[in-house]
């Protein structure tokens, strides 16, 4: 974990786990914020299940900002406490995950709606070869009234959809609280999100750093607390939904722009000789050429900033390499980039140039000729989409520059 990201953790107290001098093998972890009601409850099943399997392990509480005396009762069973400074449920678990003893780590909420006493399938999995090992809550069982209907039959299912198809990542739970990882592994990611997209975040980079990623049915039970939960539907749902889509460029621009832009084509190239006729009464003209001309322009600049996130997020360690960018890139340079741009917008001026000689045919007067005001439209996009592609190159350009020394200048 690079070092501007390191949690502010203070270890508070609790005792030595394995104490008969073995490795710690795992670690269960629990965020808590305000948990009194239920913390007891959660300390006292994953303490069942240490002393049942006979692994050897340590219950960890990473303490968000607990005033209700979460900690002291915590402290009392005897799990070991960290104090989280950072708010929020994904800098709890990064703060967690960093200073676990164990080498698998098994988290889920302290609230009681996760059996802490039932992980032997996600430690199995662990010790199997598996990096992270996610429940499947719909697989496993819904207690009635445990998960509310939107999130259940919309939330969960379709950002779980996204996810496997955007990542390929098989999961069929993406936002499940209860998980295990390989501690080693999943610090190598460098998770970086404090929010709740935190879950989202964890499968996303396993996926595309192509860790070995299993599943579990899990059951979820009605949370044990009186008050709220903390999770906001509409804005935890934006969150994750929006962390998906920055993560991948490809859905987020280069299929929308390329779709743009084959629309455009085929609906220009139709349009170009004159008007399209469809039906007695229905037909295509000018406007529809139009429309179609402008999806080209907007989508040549859609795709420019597809590639370009793609290779910030590459050149920035937020994405592996792609082997497709990594061909390509070698062989657009700049230079060469600049004069496609260059081209283009030559292409566009000889457009526009023989409009305006059409033009000067008739005295600079009407134009009877509707094949002028199509050619002219189609220049002029020409050469927007020019200057886009200049500039995208450019930019380019300037992300691959060599950054200096810590101790140079800017």
């Amino acid at each position: 974990m690079s070092q501007a990201l390191q949690p502010d953790i203070l270890q508070l107290a609790g005792r030595e786990p394995a104490e008969d001098g073995r490795s710690v093998e795992l670690t269960i972890l629990m965020p808590c914020l305000n948990e009194a009601e239920t913390i007891a409850a959660c300390i006292g099943k994953a303490s069942e299940y240490l002393a049942r399997s006979g692994v050897a392990g340590e219950i960890l509480i990473a303490d968000n900002g607990s005033s209700d005396g979460s900690v002291e009762y915590a402290l009392a069973r005897g799990a070991r406490v960290i104090a989280v400074t950072e708010r929020g449920y994904g800098a709890a678990l990064r703060a967690g995950i960093a200073a676990a003893r164990g080498r698998f780590v098994v988290m889920g909420d302290a609230d009681d709606s996760y059996d802490f006493s039932r992980l032997d399938p996600f430690l199995a999995k662990l010790q199997d070869g598996c990096d992270l090992v996610i429940g499947n809550r719909f697989a496993g069982g819904i207690a009635p009234g445990a998960m509310p209907f939107l999130h259940r039959y919309l939330g969960n299912p379709v950002l779980s959809l996204i996810g496997r198809i955007f990542f390929h990542s098989g999961i069929r739970d993406f936002h499940c609280g209860l998980r295990g990882v390989r501690r080693d592994a999943i610090l190598a990611l460098d998770l970086r999100t404090s929010g709740m997209e935190f879950a989202s975040e964890m499968v996303v980079r396993a996926a595309l750093a192509r860790l070995v990623i299993g599943e579990v049915p899990t059951t979820l039970a009605v949370d044990g607390r009186s008050r709220p939960p903390h999770l906001r539907t509409w804005s935890d749902g934006w969150r994750h939904l929006r962390f998906l889509l920055m993560f991948s460029p490809r859905w987020l621009f280069l299929y929308p722009g390329a779709m743009l832009v084959g629309l455009g084509l085929v609906a220009t190239l139709a349009l170009l000789p004159g008007p399209l006729v469809l039906g007695p009464q229905f037909g295509l003209d000018y406007h529809t050429f139009l429309v179609a001309t402008i999806a080209i322009l907007v989508g040549v600049q859609v795709v420019g900033f597809g590639v370009i996130a793609r290779h910030f997020a590459t050149a920035n360690g937020l994405l592996p390499r792609s082997r497709m960018l990594d061909a390509l890139m070698p062989m657009v340079s700049m230079e060469r980039g600049l004069m496609v741009a260059l081209t283009v917008v030559c292409g566009g001026i000889g457009g526009v140039a023989w409009s305006l000689w059409q033009w000067a045919a008739v005295d600079f007067g009407p134009l009877t000729s509707p094949a002028v005001m199509r050619v002219l439209t189609l220049s002029l996009v020409l050469i927007a989409t020019g200057v886009q592609l200049a500039f995208t190159f450019f930019l380019l350009g300037i992300i691959d520059l060599p950054l200096r020394g810590k101790g140079g200048r800017g």
